[in-house]
């Protein structure tokens, strides 16, 4: 029978109600799911480097092992995403992947064998790659296009925050009771984040939205993963992908490497630095989410975009000129803008760009792709200039990559302003609701 708005067709005005009141509904326990869903995307994320570091690992084999991860999920993001958009089991799929990441990040206390460590974070963003999709393709199941920026650009807010919590209490675990105290709070993260996907009902998900179709679209797209080729065909999908790869390049490896440099040098905690770096980053963030969300609205995404490709090479420059402990508050406040901006502005540029195709979460998978080439080898190439050249230069380095994607930002102004005016109009429309 066919449905919409997720609720079966012909059940009237009422049957409407109650399906507006389900989405209602279904969006706290989004907002939780999002702040709990933190070490169900990264693990431990970057208390691993310095976890290793304790027991003798050098930076280059770290940075090697998380380049492993990085791959790893490269290459499961398009086929995660044409996944998604097949599938009407997302929320099960959640639970799978919370299970399998919380598993993985146990693993690693077992043993510290390199080959442990690798296959745990190639699970780890295996499970990350898929997790992504999952939740903002049932954001866009629950809330549409039309409410899909506002909604988003709380979900960020709320990530955030459950990042800055989760590394402050790490931190504060790591300090008082050592390293491994981190991963028990990352196993309590997850099942809280399987509880608040389980409070989402199932009803209020409109999966035919949840893959860019509104009532009304024919759904031509079939089962096939076309993520590539709707990147091809989309010129300003293209600009995006290669922007974002440049910037990943300098960006992934920055907030680990800053922590070993600093740590490394003693003058630091290693627990308590650690967290400090991700609970400023994730503040600033928070603030950027929601600034990202009323920018888009107002003015497109061209301009939220520019400015968090702009922040990293200050970042990289600050990075290697203080490798104190002070520095961690400007260097991360930067990180905080960039990350806190895109994480609004990439999928609601995606999600209008693909509306109407029935692709929207395969097209956010292959943007997650091309993005996750520059951050996979990032922490390879920041961690053997920083064993071979000294950190300072690997920061300097890491920092011009986003230079290059300034730089195709404003040379093809032109081309992505237009797209971007015209996801900022979409993104009005759920910003007035």
């Amino acid at each position: 029978m066919a449905t919409v708005a997720g609720t079966p067709a012909g059940t009237g005005g009422g049957g409407a109600e109650r399906a507006a009141e389900e989405r209602r509904r279904a969006t706290r326990p989004l907002e939780a799911l999002n702040f709990f869903m933190a070490d169900m995307q990264a693990g431990i994320g970057p208390f691993l480097g310095v976890f290793l570091q304790q027991r003798g690992w050098t930076a280059g084999p770290i940075g090697s092992v998380m380049t492993a991860g990085g791959v790893a999920g490269m290459l499961m993001t398009v086929p995660a995403g044409a996944f998604i958009d097949h599938t009407e089991k997302k929320r099960l799929l959640v639970i799978v992947t919370g299970i399998c990441t919380v598993m993985a990040s146990f693993l690693i206390l077992l043993s510290q064998s390199g080959w442990i460590v690798t296959v745990s974070q190639v699970a780890t963003a295996i499970a990350g790659a898929a997790i992504g999709p999952a939740v903002t393709g049932m954001t866009l199941g629950i809330v549409r296009q039309k409410g899909f920026n506002a909604q988003n650009g709380r979900n960020q807010a709320w990530n955030h925050a459950g990042n800055m919590v989760g590394a402050g209490l790490s931190g504060y675990l790591g300090w008082k009771f050592g390293m491994p105290a981190i991963f028990y709070l990352a196993a309590v993260f997850g099942v809280l984040a399987i509880g608040s996907v389980l409070m989402i009902p199932e009803r209020a998900i409109d999966h035919r939205a949840a893959r860019g179709l509104e009532k009304g679209d024919a759904d031509a797209a079939g089962g096939h993963a076309e993520g590539f080729r709707t990147l091809l065909r989309n010129k300003p999908m293209l600009i995006l992908a290669a922007a974002l790869a440049c910037f990943h390049l300098g960006n992934g490896a920055m907030l680990p490497l800053y922590g070993l440099a600093v740590v490394g040098a003693g003058k630091g905690d290693a627990a308590i630095f650690t967290a400090t770096t991700v609970v400023v980053a994730q503040a600033v963030m928070i603030v950027a989410s929601l600034v990202a969300m009323r920018m888009s609205a107002g003015r497109g995404y061209w301009l939220v975009l520019l400015i968090s490709f702009a922040a990293l090479p200050l970042r990289g420059f600050l990075a290697g000129t203080f490798i104190e402990h002070w520095g961690v508050w400007p260097v991360q406040a930067l990180d905080g803008i960039g990350a806190g901006l895109q994480s609004v502005a990439v999928p609601g540029l995606v999600a209008c760009l693909l509306n109407g195709t029935g692709r929207v979460n395969v097209g956010q998978g292959a943007v997650m792709t091309i993005q996750g080439v520059g951050a996979s080898l990032s922490p390879a190439i920041g961690g053997w200039l920083a064993q071979e050249l000294g950190y300072r230069t690997a920061f300097y380095v890491l920092g011009s990559f986003a230079v290059v994607s300034v730089t195709l930002w404003i040379v093809f102004a032109g081309v992505v302003r237009q797209a971007c005016a015209q996801a900022g109009d979409d993104a009005r429309g759920g910003a007035a609701r």
